[in-house]
């Protein structure tokens, strides 16, 4: 179904058909699996705690759930957790990147840098695997098979998270296993997160992305200006137009652009967070014309 419109210049361009979940009221598929992306992370990062991983300071629980975009203290963080695991950045199996920031990206270049793994987005996650590993004293060298204890054991934590079996495992863009629930699964599992017990591993997790949320993102980026914004809002996106949100006392909102365009996810996700009384600040996605506005993306209710 239609739940998002492109206008420009007053004119309606191009649609967005997807799914949303919403304890206001849901629309289209939610009961199909679909691949959460970086969604799955703070769901991830609990199946490491409850597979034994200490942290060495708890905000590094926002950088393993997140997908950081490669500022300075976001990859001298990600060096931090693999040195406190006794581990260097050749460890890492995610794909060799530049930072997502567009002016970290520049200031690397411009000093002669290159693409390496320890500055790809989900670089946090991955240290933070690998440090699951060495508190196990599991190999290290094939985290990322899905036969892997690791990845057994977090898949296992997903599950019972979401309340559903996993419905496929594929390989996620940053190699490691991603794993498919239907969008009520995933809201059903962010809502946990928020309503656990303080001191729980959920609730950790979600707490230190919420104090943190600089780290779950980039300093501008969307999930970190609502978490900033919002309190209590807790807000991880993924990639292919997948975000999922929760809000203690409110609800929970998981969507699913179904074409993956990025565009249309905060829109619909602003509208739906209004639906559920929620006061966000607005964030807009505009539609430029001869390098100026003309227009902008917004939800169809």
């Amino acid at each position: 179904m239609i739940i998002a419109q492109v206008l420009r210049s007053g004119f309606v361009e191009s649609v967005h058909h997807g799914s949303v979940f919403s304890t206001a009221g849901s629309r289209g598929d939610v009961a199909s699996p679909i691949f959460p992306r970086s969604s799955n992370k703070p769901l991830q990062t609990v199946g490491m705690l409850r597979a034994g991983l200490v942290p060495r300071d708890d905000a590094d629980l926002a950088l393993i759930s997140g997908s950081h975009f490669g500022e300075p203290f976001h990859v001298r963080r990600v060096r931090e957790i693999l040195a406190a695991a006794g581990l260097g950045v050749d460890a890492l199996r995610c794909p060799a990147s530049l930072p997502l920031a567009e002016s970290a990206r520049d200031e690397w270049l411009r000093t002669g840098g290159g693409p390496e793994r320890v500055l790809m987005n989900c670089s946090g996650k991955h240290a933070g695997m690998l440090a699951t590993c060495v508190a196990n004293d599991w190999p290290v060298e094939s985290y990322l098979d899905p036969a892997h204890p690791l990845q057994v054991a977090i898949a296992r934590a997903v599950a019972d998270l979401a309340g559903e079996k996993i419905a496929a495992v594929g390989v996620d863009g940053c190699g490691a296993p991603v794993l498919a629930l239907s969008l009520t699964g995933l809201a059903r599992a962010f809502e946990r997160l928020v309503t656990a017990e303080p001191g729980s591993h959920e609730r950790r997790v979600a707490d230190e992305m919420r104090a943190h949320p600089e780290l779950v993102a980039g300093t501008a980026a969307d999930d970190t200006v609502l978490m900033a914004a919002v309190p209590g809002l807790l807000a991880k996106g993924g990639a292919e137009g997948v975000v999922a949100v929760a809000v203690p006392g409110a609800g929970a909102i998981a969507i699913k652009i179904d074409d993956g365009g990025m565009r249309a996810r905060t829109p619909v996700l602003l509208d739906e967070l209004d639906k559920l009384g929620v006061k966000a600040p607005v964030i807009e996605e505009l539609i430029l014309g001869g390098g100026e506005p003309v227009g902008r993306v917004r939800a169809v209710r």
